[in-house]
């Protein structure tokens, strides 16, 4: 035998190891709670068998016919004109998958099987809520079951295995162990970013703490500002630095750059400790601490306000209790990618039923931490093939290492949340849905309205928001009144908020709000370039007249603590 023939025999030793290691991990994953949604899609299809047996059989063999031509085609016994099975797709490019035989038909058969197996869900005879569950069970099957996905069946695998003599196959362990010990997927060079150094690095200062958060205010960056200063409530579940990454693509640095006195809510990573705290807590606490500070140091009646993802839910009811009290401390409304209409909340629904609502308030009844790593998983979930499979494929099937992406290193600084606040939220929100109802909530002691909270108010939503779909943040706009800014940008629930003006890129869309989302899309008009400039005009004339910018940061009562940005955004649990 020869040495290359030795070699490639231990090549492909070391592709059954890795594929045994990787199965051992996939299956772990499994049972960590996706088995019983499998196990429900399986039932409810069998279900379907049963009940419509004709259109069970014609789907069975129209997909046998599709097979066999499929396997002639492949293999050249009778070539058949037309189009490939399933639609152009990416993870096939390479053209080992169109000019190998084995690796054609293998892709071919796939996209079959998945069209097969999404057609047979439609036979299962449920309620809509539940059809939609089914549909993005069959879809994460769909998607694990790819044959890109496994280092026997993916010829890109198996080519750089033999031209690095299985070294690449090594790393690849090397990485998944990594990972393993982590307990998540990397999807970036973490060694290329540290907050501080290049991330959050605008300047400014902590101006007040409690044990539920920092405020930062930061240093203007032109001589003159506007009157009214702006309070940006970031989303709890990760860090506030999204809106901070770099210099270039900062929003924070951007408000600055337009005269606007710019706070932001720095929510802590929930130790132990804070078990206990509530929702009520992130309003009192939170939200409403963070708008007298800022009217204390800027000494003015009233302020802006700016929330971001859950950030937005919390900050329209921190003003709705806010109102009931009859305190009005906000001149307009700002809600990037928010939800307050959670009806139509997305496939994040699948995960979130009665069974599942009941068990966390069992788990946490008592108190506990909600593990932000969870639900960073859940959301990567709602995007497989983009924010699982594309890295499990290149860093443990190929042994590469990620490239440095400054989103992606904040994507994986989850935050942990108190597990009463959390149980609050998945079933007033999305199990019950009850904000949109008037006075069927009762926050800080009092019921919530958010049609009293009426004010000028902006609404950001994106195109191809995985998390916030558009249309669930357009019927979240029209429960806050009639002066309503609705704007549409493109890209999903961060590149598209996190759009510079610098760069130009990408494109938003404008229009009078009318009575649904679909008409709104008809009549609205599309511009080329940022959001962040639109909304910078519309700001500006929320904002006051102009005064000279404040030198020193803080004020008498509420001096500086730290610079930003701060301590307790470095906190990992």
């Amino acid at each position: 035998m020869s040495e290359f023939d030795e070699n490639t025999q231990q090549v492909f030793r070391r592709l059954a190891r890795a594929q045994e290691e990787f199965n051992t991990q996939l299956l772990r994953n499994l049972g960590s709670g996706r088995l019983p949604a499998f196990a429900e899609l399986f039932r409810h299809v069998a279900a379907g068998l049963a009940s419509d047996p004709e259109r069970v059989r014609a789907l069975q063999g129209h997909y046998y016919q599709e097979q066999l031509a499929l396997w002639l085609r492949c293999f050249g016994q009778e070539p058949i004109d037309g189009p490939e099975a399933g639609a152009p797709d990416r993870r096939f490019n390479s053209p080992e998958w169109r000019s190998l035989p084995w690796f054609d038909y293998l892709r071919q058969s796939y996209g079959l099987l998945s069209r097969w197996l999404a057609d047979l869900v439609e036979t299962a005879q449920v309620d809509a809520t539940t059809h939609r569950r089914l549909r993005f069970y069959a879809r994460q099957l769909i998607d694990a079951m790819a044959p890109s996905n496994y280092a026997a069946t993916n010829p890109e695998v198996i080519k750089l295995a033999l031209q690095t003599q299985g070294e690449s196959i090594a790393r690849g362990l090397k990485n998944l162990i990594d990972d393993s010990d982590k307990g998540r997927i990397s999807m970036t060079d973490e060694s290329a970013f540290e907050v501080g150094r290049n991330l959050a690095v605008t300047p400014g200062a902590v101006v007040y703490q409690n044990e539920l958060m920092q405020i930062l205010q930061y240093r203007p960056l032109t001589e003159t500002v506007q009157q009214l200063p702006l309070v940006i409530v970031p989303a709890c579940i990760n860090k506030y630095y999204i809106l901070d990454l770099q210099p270039e693509n900062s929003f924070v640095r951007y408000a600055l750059s337009q005269g606007l006195t710019v706070f932001i809510v720095s929510w802590r990573n929930i130790p132990t400790a804070l078990g206990q705290t509530s929702w009520d807590d992130y309003l009192e606490h939170g939200v409403i601490r963070a708008i007298e500070v800022a009217r204390a140091i800027c000494a003015v009646p009233k302020i802006n306000t700016l929330g971001f993802c859950v950030g937005g839910t919390l900050l329209a009811c921190a003003l709705a209790v806010l109102r009931r009290k009859r305190r009005r401390p906000a001149a307009s409304l700002t809600l990037l990618a928010s939800m307050l209409d959670f009806s139509d909340s997305g496939d994040i629904n699948a995960y979130v039923d009665a069974d599942y609502v009941n068990q966390v308030e069992r788990d946490f009844r008592n108190g506990g931490i909600f593990s932000g790593s969870q639900l960073a998983r859940a959301f990567a979930s709602l995007r497989a093939n983009d924010l699982v499979w594309q890295y499990v494929i290149d860093n443990y099937l190929k042994g590469r290492t990620p490239s440095a992406f400054d989103l992606l290193y904040w994507n994986s600084d989850s935050a942990n949340l108190p597990g009463p606040m959390y149980a609050y939220y998945v079933r007033h929100m999305y199990l019950e849905n009850a904000l949109p109802r008037a006075d069927a909530l009762t926050m800080c002691g009092v019921p919530v309205d958010l049609a009293k909270i009426d004010l000028p108010t902006y609404v950001l939503a994106t195109a191809e928001d995985h998390i916030v779909p558009w249309g669930a943040a357009y019927a979240s706009a029209r429960l806050l009144g009639k002066n309503i800014e609705f704007v549409r940008g493109a890209s999903g629930h961060i590149a598209g908020v996190i759009n510079p003006a610098s760069t130009d890129r990408r494109s938003f869309r404008t229009g009078a709000m009318t009575p649904s989302a679909q008409s709104w899309i008809e009549s609205s008009i599309e511009h080329p370039g940022s959001w962040w400039n639109h909304w910078a005009r519309w700001i500006r004339a929320h904002s006051g007249p102009a005064a000279p910018a404040r030198t020193v940061l803080g004020s008498r009562k509420h001096a500086e603590i730290e610079p930003a940005p701060g301590s307790y955004v470095r906190e990992r649990f």
